[in-house]
C-alpha cells in the first residue's frame, strides 16, 4: 500500500522527522484559504496529491507568491488529469493538493530506507545527488550512491549515520540532525513494515537546517493486519475489479492481456502467466483462490475475471493438494450453473484425486477443454482465441 505524500509526512511528523510547515490538505477552493494561513508567511508550494512520481514536470507542483496566484493554479489543478513518466500513459485525477510552505532551498540530497534481498535486512541508501531519479543515478553514476546496511532490532547505530553525514559532507550542527533523522525514518521502515520509505529531496535550507522536503511511504501489503489504521484506507491505485477481489479474499491483479486465468497458489499462478505467454498469449489477470478454493470462491473468481470485457478465453490451472480435484471439479461444475460463460473455458487439473476430477468434468456436459499439462493448456487457451 503507497501512502499519498501528506499521509506519509503526518508518519514522519509523528517520529519527530522535519517537514515543511503545512497548511493540510484541500479538497475544494473553499478550503483554500485556511489552508494558507496554518501555512504561515509567503511563498507557498500546491503538490498534487497522487501516487507517481515526475509531478512537478507535469504540472502537478506549483509555486504561488500570493493568495491570487493561490487560487488561480489550485482551480487549474483540482480536477486535473496528470500524466508523468510513471502513470505509463494513463490519468490521473488529481482530488486534492497539499500545501505546504515553501522553502529556501540550498542544497538537496536523496535518502531512502529499501529491503536488500540479497543481505536479507534493510538497508540505507543516501546520494547528494538529491531531487534527481535515483533508477538512473544507478545506472549512469553508481558510485555516488552510498549504502548502509540496517539490523532490523538494533535499527541504525550512530556510528553508521555519523560515517554517511561524513560522506555527504555536512557540517557542524547538520549532522546530528542527520543521525536522528536516518535512525527515526529506520524505525519507521521496521516499525511500519514497509517496504520502501524515500526522502527525494532531503533539503539543507538556507539557514542550515534539514528537512524532507517529500515523502513516500510504502507498506507491505501482507502486514496491514498490525495496522488497522491504514488497513481500512482505500486502495487507490486498485481497480474495480481489484478492490472487489480483495473484499471476497481473492488475490487478483488486472493485466493487458486476453486469457483470464484462475490459479491456486501465488507461484503456480506466476508459473502459469509465463507458460500463457510462451505459448504466444497474453494473461488478462493474476488471479490466486488459494490453497483451499471452494465453490463459492471459484463462483466469485469467475464473476471478476468474465467482468473484464478483454477475457476472450479462461484458463483454470488447479493443483489439487490439500483440496482433492474432484472438490475442486465440484466447485468449478456449481459455479457454470449461475455464471454464464460466453469465452472458452480451459481447465487443466493435476494432483489428489485427479483422475476423478477428470471425469466429473467430462461427464457434465458443460462445453469445456480438458488439458492434461500446463503447456497443453496454455496452447489451447491461445489457440481457443482464434
Amino acid at each position: 500500500m503507497k501512502l499519498l505524500e501528506y499521509e506519509a509526512k503526518d508518519v514522519f511528523r509523528s517520529r519527530g522527522i522535519p517537514v515543511p510547515p503545512t497548511g493540510g490538505v484541500i479538497r475544494s477552493l473553499g478550503q483554500l484559504g485556511s489552508a494558507l494561513k496554518k501555512a504561515g508567511k509567503g511563498p507557498w508550494v500546491l503538490k498534487a496529491q497522487v501516487l507517481a512520481g515526475g509531478r512537478g514536470k507535469a504540472g502537478g507542483i506549483k509555486i504561488v507568491k500570493n493568495p491570487k496566484e493561490a487560487r488561480e493554479k489550485a482551480k487549474a489543478m483540482l480536477g486535473m488529469k496528470l500524466v508523468t513518466h510513471q502513470t505509463h500513459g494513463q490519468a490521473l485525477i488529481v482530488k486534492e493538493i497539499l500545501v505546504d510552505k515553501a522553502s529556501d532551498i540550498e542544497r538537496e540530497i536523496y535518502l531512502s530506507i529499501a529491503m536488500d534481498r540479497k543481505l536479507g535486512c534493510p538497508i540505507l541508501v543516501v546520494s547528494a545527488e538529491g531531487g534527481t531519479e535515483i533508477e538512473e543515478l544507478a545506472r549512469t553514476r553508481p558510485d555516488k550512491i552510498l549504502k548502509e546496511p540496517i539490523d532490523s532490532i538494533a535499527g541504525l547505530q550512530d556510528f553508521q549515520a555519523r560515517r554517511v553525514a561524513f560522506q555527504l559532507r555536512l557540517q557542524g550542527p547538520q549532522i546530528s540532525q542527520f543521525i536522528k533523522m536516518a535512525k527515526a525514518l529506520a524505525r519507521v521502515f521496521v516499525d511500519f513494515d514497509c517496504s520502501l520509505v524515500e526522502v527525494n529531496p532531503l533539503i539543507v535550507t538556507k539557514k542550515g537546517d534539514l528537512a524532507a522536503l517529500d515523502a513516500k511511504v510504502i507498506l507491505d501489503d501482507n502486514a496491514l493486519f498490525r495496522h488497522p489504521d491504514f488497513a481500512k484506507r482505500k486502495d487507490l491505485e486498485a481497480t474495480p475489479l481489484e478492490a472487489e477481489a480483495k473484499k471476497v479474499g481473492i488475490s487478483y491483479i488486472g493485466l493487458d492481456g486476453s486469457i483470464g486465468c484462475m490459479v491456486n497458489g501465488a507461484g503456480l499462478a506466476m508459473a502459469t502467466m509465463d507458460t500463457v505467454k510462451l505459448a504466444g498469449g497474453e494473461p488478462a489477470n493474476f488471479l490466486d483462490v488459494g490453497g483451499g478454493a471452494n465453490a463459492d470462491q471459484v463462483k466469485r473468481a469467475f464473476q471478476i475475471i468474465l467482468k473484464d470485457k478483454k477475457v476472450r478465453a479462461v484458463l483454470i490451472n488447479i493443483f489439487g493438494g490439500i483440496m482433492k480435484c474432484s472438490t475442486i471439479a465440484e466447485g468449478i461444475l456449481t459455479a457454470l450453473k449461475t455464471v454464464k460463460l460466453d469465452v472458452p473455458l480451459i481447465v487443466r487439473l493435476e494432483g489428489t484425486e485427479v483422475e476423478k476430477g477428470k471425469q466429473l468434468l467430462a461427464q457434465s456436459g458443460l462445453k469445456l477443454i480438458q488439458a492434461d499439462s500446463l503447456w497443453d493448456a496454455a496452447q489451447k487457451a491461445v489457440g481457443a482465441l482464434s
